[in-house]
């Protein structure tokens, strides 16, 4: 085994081998709307269930230099946000919405994606999206880095409702071959669904 020190490495040394290592991780394409109206979209892998009780999912918003981004900032102002799975389908214009843009322009304009109101929340869904979730903001911690300057912004959404594609829901299930999520890899890399098994766990 090769052993590393992580305070011995860059944070990009260390950014290179979390992402190389944790693989492969669900991308979630995060709606928000600015105080201005404008509707904002970006996609993020670092992105997981938080509990189903009741339901919460956390997305890691990196800070640029420790300025926070759109979405964090949106969320926090408006107390919400949408998440949607990243599938084969839209997985080109969820990579689109990555585009650096002044704060009043719209990533979803720009991505040639459609917005859909919600039932909940003010920000609007996307059509194009086979899963998506309406979420309020439970938590925002400002985290990492130092004490000065925090290296992200962790969100946490609760979700008030669901949205699922009639293709990939059956009774209470999803179905994983109809809905292709990808994964996101190292670099520019990504990972389709593949093959999957099934191992009993213990009782």
């Amino acid at each position: 085994m090769i052993t590393i020190d992580p305070s011995h490495l860059s944070d990009r040394e260390n950014y290179k081998l979390l992402i190389g290592s944790i693989v492969p991780r669900p991308v979630a394409l995060v709606t928000t709307l600015s105080k201005n109206g404008v509707l904002n979209a970006a996609p993020f892998s670092y992105f997981s269930i938080v509990t189903s009780k009741s339901p919460l999912i956390s997305v890691s918003v990196q800070r640029k230099q420790g300025v926070m981004k759109d979405t964090a900032r949106n969320a926090l102002d408006t107390g919400s946000f949408v998440v949607h799975i990243v599938d084969e389908s839209n997985v080109e214009a969820a990579n689109q919405t990555a585009v650096s843009l002044p704060a009043h322009q719209s990533e979803v304009q720009y991505a040639g994606l459609t917005p859909v109101a919600s039932d909940v929340v003010q920000v609007p869904g996307l059509q194009e999206a086979g899963i998506r979730m309406e979420c309020k903001l439970e938590q925002s911690l400002a985290i990492g880095g130092n004490d000065k300057v925090p290296a992200c912004d962790l969100l946490i959404g609760r979700v008030v409702r669901y949205h699922f594609a009639d293709e990939v829901y059956d009774s209470g299930y999803i179905l994983a071959d109809k809905l292709q999520p990808v994964g996101r890899m190292a670099g520019n890399q990504y990972a389709k669904l593949g093959e999957t098994f099934s191992i009993n766990r213990p009782e």
